[in-house]
């Protein structure tokens, strides 16, 4: 997995490529802990993810509860199989994400 992170201002965007697995998903905690200070509006860009596991999903869960209290966040360009991940986890009904 490879996280590229784009800061433009308050607004940050983090291109995942690849598998958010059980054995990756500390690298992308830390890129988020990194730079999420200051940050209004956080981007996940999932266009070229491949899998997300249950790890990846706590990230996403604690992303979320840290922008309700400084912005807003969207996940987006998320491919069918990730997309089934969160319709079938309920997250689609709980945060914002954009099908590619």
């Amino acid at each position: 997995m490879t996280v590229n992170v784009q800061k433009d201002g308050t607004k940050l965007t983090l291109i995942v490529e690849g598998r958010l697995g059980t054995n990756t998903a500390s690298e992308l905690e830390t890129v988020v802990k990194e730079n999420i200070a200051g940050v209004t509006d956080l981007v996940y860009d999932f266009g070229k993810l491949e899998y997300i596991a249950s790890a990846g999903l706590r990230i996403l869960l604690s992303s979320a509860k840290t922008m309700r209290k400084q912005g807003t966040m969207k996940i987006i360009k998320v491919p069918e199989t990730v997309m089934d991940v969160f319709t079938f986890t309920g997250l689609v009904d709980v945060m914002d994400i954009e099908p590619a």
